[in-house]
């Protein structure tokens, strides 16, 4: 196993991205477990800067989170220091640019080079493959977990105080085309008119600022739904305990959405949208519920807002998921297995 790695991600802490936030939770575990891990940000430093601090750093390994964005310095860097390079995907890799025709090649040379790929779920790894099939066997899959910090305990009253009789709707996640933020709109006007305790939360950074002016727009006329931008992660447990459901109404997810991880060790009820990529936590009328158009989200909703029975079941039936399947040492461990793969353990 490699005693040094150098971890490059497009974005860290103290970003909430999905992607910090992923790359923060692995660090930490990682570093539990005695590995001498350095993170490097691409969004704060350039290229230039970074190699040379990742060469000063001599890594046995470099491990890239996000075969476009970070993966071709990572390549770059790996070759150069003779040492192998392990590529995590998300979702706009397998879902996107492995097959825009701009991104395309880019891409495929990352994943080419690596010697080990690792995908959320089996589903995304089985997508790639059926593009590059002499790929499958250099994948392994590893689960995510969910960590979620204690921070302060009234994030929602200090952003949006509300009657303790609402049916709050959550919508965590940066604010871009891909996520949908304004899909539950039309469908939850309807459901605020039938049902004035209906309030609906976005929270999250503005990532597209087309969408983030169309979504302000939306909201001008919409009392009952507000935006707060980003908060700190460590607010998350509180926003997430002050909810009642949480919203997903992604295009395409990278095999396990951080969004509905967290919703789940929270003991939350969950309302996402009919993808792949949320079927490896979202089992409709299970761990929560899927919908796939307008009328399918208005419908579930209703059935949340006048059910507490319902939203409690699916919450415990969530949090267990997770407590069983997804474990944080779980996931570190099967990072790594991936390394000793590459860098195998010495020889007493």
């Amino acid at each position: 196993m490699p005693r040094r790695v150098a971890l490059l991600t497009p974005f860290a802490f103290p970003s909430v991205r999905g992607n910090a936030v992923t790359v923060a939770r692995i660090a930490a575990g990682l570093r539990r477990r005695g590995v001498d891990l350095a993170v490097w940000d691409l969004s704060v430093t350039d290229e230039a800067a970074i190699a040379r601090e990742v060469e000063a750093f001599r890594p046995e390994l470099v491990h890239a989170f996000h075969a476009f964005r970070v993966g071709p310095l990572a390549l770059r860097l790996a070759r150069r220091l003779e040492v192998p390079l392990v590529v995590t995907l998300t979702g706009t890799d397998a879902n996107h640019d492995l097959f825009d025709p701009s991104r395309a090649p880019l891409t495929r040379r990352v994943l080419e080079g690596a010697g080990r790929l690792v995908a959320f779920h089996a589903s995304i790894a089985e997508r790639v493959a059926a593009a590059l099939p002499d790929l499958r066997e250099r994948f392994a899959v590893v689960g995510q977990a969910a960590s979620l910090a204690d921070g302060r305990s009234d994030a929602l009253a200090a952003h949006w105080p509300l009657p303790a009789s609402r049916v709050l709707f959550l919508f965590p996640a940066g604010i871009r085309g891909v996520k949908r933020p304004r899909m539950p709109l039309a469908p939850l006007d309807v459901l605020a008119a039938r049902h004035p305790t209906v309030r609906l939360l976005y929270v999250g950074p503005v990532l597209d600022p087309e969408e983030g002016e169309a979504l302000r727009t939306a909201l001008a006329n919409r009392p009952w739904a507000k935006h707060i931008g980003a908060v700190p992660h460590a607010s998350m447990r509180s926003l997430l305990t002050a909810s009642d459901v949480v919203l997903n109404c992604s295009l395409s997810e990278g095999g396990m959405a951080n969004s509905v991880l967290e919703a789940f060790a929270s003991g939350r009820a969950v309302l996402a949208s009919d993808v792949e990529g949320n079927h490896s936590l979202v089992e409709d009328g299970v761990t929560g519920l899927l919908f796939r158009d307008d009328a399918g989200l208005l419908a579930q909703a209703e059935r949340l807002v006048v059910d507490p029975g319902l939203r409690a079941r699916l919450g415990a039936a969530g949090r267990r998921l997770v407590e069983r399947r997804y474990p944080p040492e779980r996931e570190i461990e099967g990072y790594l297995e991936t390394y000793r793969q590459l860098v195998p353990v010495p020889a007493a």
